[in-house]
């Protein structure tokens, strides 16, 4: 069999990019038949027995059928650890983990006592927020059962104590506030895709990520960031506590005049590092009596 770096990497240039393409063989070339990364940079002679043979012929099947490389390795990296991923969860993204990174620089001495996640997925943000604040009450909430089964493998994975429930913010009446009280802090990386963008995503994402985690109504984007920013301030966040959302990059002003309305202030629309509003976040000082 020729050098199967050449041989991945020509049989994915017509789906993916020349660099795409050339990263993706590397990938999975080290992650799943343990190659040495400098053998491949220096263009050793590289055999396969029969068995890994068939086995690359079968992922470079459905690597053309755009299947993700993440699903295919079975994880993805998120802030330096590995998280279990599958089609029932999103793949973590660069831009969740500078929400991650703008949460822990706004609480560098103290953590918040209690912290809620809504959506799930994966588990990475309420996880890794777990890893570094070991002493405050975590809770994550998903309505997708297969979503936190993965998340409550990465759960254990990681050693961190989040507590997972299955719940649907947007059509159950009451959030479930804990005996404990109220929530200080609240970070949701909701569904923001409107159902007109679709034409401009790639296969990749559109074809294999799951949609309940996606997608949003094109007449009623802000649905998710309206339902959480209500019940956040009627009770669910407590006074002075600070709500953070990854948002659509097309809707910051418009997401934080749903903020204002709500009774937050200290209101802010931040870009990431690709220059698009991307995390709106604001701090609670009065509550509505409305749920």
């Amino acid at each position: 069999m020729p050098n199967p770096f050449i041989t991945l990497r020509t049989s994915l240039q017509a789906f993916y990019p020349s660099g795409e393409a050339s990263a993706i063989a590397r990938m999975i070339l080290t992650e799943c038949f343990s190659i040495n990364p400098v053998d491949i940079y220096m263009g050793k002679d590289i055999q396969l027995s029969v068995d890994d043979e068939q086995k690359l012929q079968n992922i470079i099947q459905r690597l053309q059928n755009y299947e993700p490389v993440q699903y295919i390795l079975g994880r993805a990296r998120f802030c330096e650890r590995d998280f279990l991923v599958a089609p029932g969860v999103l793949i973590p993204r660069p831009e969740t983990e500078e929400l991650i990174e703008i949460i822990l620089r706004d609480h560098p001495t103290t953590p918040p006592r209690r912290v809620l996640d809504i959506g799930t997925g994966s588990g990475c943000i309420p996880i890794t927020l777990a890893h570094h604040w070991p002493q405050s009450h975590v809770e994550s909430w998903d309505i997708s059962p297969e979503a936190l089964a993965i998340a409550r493998r990465n759960n254990e994975m990681h050693h961190t104590d989040v507590l997972l429930r299955q719940h649907d913010i947007l059509h159950s009446k009451e959030s479930p506030i804990p005996q404990e009280g109220s929530f200080d802090l609240i970070v949701s990386n909701p569904p923001y895709i409107k159902q007109c963008e679709r034409a401009l995503m790639e296969h990749n994402v559109l074809d294999w990520e799951p949609e309940l985690a996606l997608f949003v109504p094109d007449e009623d984007p802000l649905i998710f960031y309206r339902v959480i920013a209500q019940r956040a301030s009627s009770g669910l966040l407590a006074p002075g506590g600070s709500l953070y959302f990854e948002i659509n990059r097309e809707h910051g002003r418009e997401t934080a005049h749903l903020l204002e309305e709500n009774g937050f202030t200290n209101i802010q629309v931040l870009k990431d590092l690709a220059g698009n509003e991307r995390i709106a976040k604001g701090v609670l000082t009065s509550r509505s009596t409305g749920t």
